[in-house]
């Protein structure tokens, strides 16, 4: 990695998102967090949204800045997502994130995304954040043009993009090039895991519902005695070093998902911080 790499790497993660669940004994973890960081807090389809918003705004109120996951299928109606959304202004949450959710059937109106996506824009709201989904590889589920078209519809109610897993640096590359051949040039925060291991993380997923993350490491045999061992995502940060050094990619940070291994996340990332410091000094 080279020196000016090096420099845009170490910039990079000081704009760090935390991505966290909502399970008992995350607030000890997020403790361990530089004051004001950005976390994330999913939503599980099996738990349903309230989870989400009470732990949101338990973060809020210690000075984090909290973007809640409101995904569209745990909405019910109109009159919800107005309650929703006057709860976290209530408490100064000024973000959230706004997937699909994998829940299998929508308890309301809206199936997709840009169904929530647009009923916000109708009621009306005082965010400054609406960040969406993006597909690196392909969905388990989604043909990719399908995909593609969701992304073309959801951008123009956005303000940013989240990656979803990839461990391959070539794909990542590769689909950041083809969302600004399309003509979207809203800032994509890359996603990759945090210091988790791979039991963990496939405990944890089942637990919750995160179908998507146990299908990605089904499919990565490559890494699998690497995540089984413990997993830090060193490699895939340092060949994606050229990537965020290249202005012209809009790449605006990077997104961890800590599946709550909050504590070894941010000492990776601090650990990384001070080696990039020492070797750039």
């Amino acid at each position: 990695m080279d020196s000016h790499a090096r420099t845009a790497v170490r910039r990079s993660f000081a704009n760090t998102r935390f991505e966290v669940l909502p399970l008992a004994g995350v607030e000890d973890q997020v403790a361990y967090l530089p004051p004001g960081a950005t976390v994330t807090v999913t939503a599980s389809p099996t738990r349903g949204i309230a989870p989400t918003i009470v732990l949101a705004e338990r973060l809020a109120a210690q000075g984090l800045r909290v973007v809640p996951h409101l995904a569209a299928r745990l909405v019910r109606d109109r009159a919800h997502l107005a309650g929703l959304l006057q709860r976290l202004e209530a408490s100064g949450i000024r973000d959230v994130f706004v997937p699909a959710g994998d829940a299998p059937e929508p308890v309301g109106p809206y199936a997709a995304a840009v169904d929530l996506l647009r009923e916000l824009a109708d009621v009306g709201h005082s965010l400054d954040g609406i960040g969406i989904t993006g597909y690196p590889e392909s969905h388990a589920f989604i043909p990719d043009d399908e995909t593609i078209r969701a992304m073309a519809a959801k951008a123009p109610y956005a303000t940013h993009i989240v990656s979803q897993i990839c461990y391959d640096p070539a794909t990542i590359a590769a689909w950041v090039a083809a969302v600004r051949a399309r003509g979207i040039e809203l800032p994509i925060y890359v996603g990759v895991p945090g210091a988790v291991d791979r039991a963990r993380l496939m405990r944890i997923s089942l637990r919750v519902g995160l179908g998507d993350s146990v299908r990605f490491l089904r499919k990565q045999t490559g890494v699998v005695a690497r995540l089984m061992a413990g997993y830090t995502p060193d490699d895939l940060v340092v060949r994606l070093a050229p990537l965020i050094a290249d202005a012209a990619t809009g790449l605006a940070g990077w997104h961890l998902f800590t599946f709550n291994e909050i504590a070894k996340t941010e000492q990776w990332r601090r650990q990384l911080l001070d080696l990039s410091e020492g070797a750039h000094a």
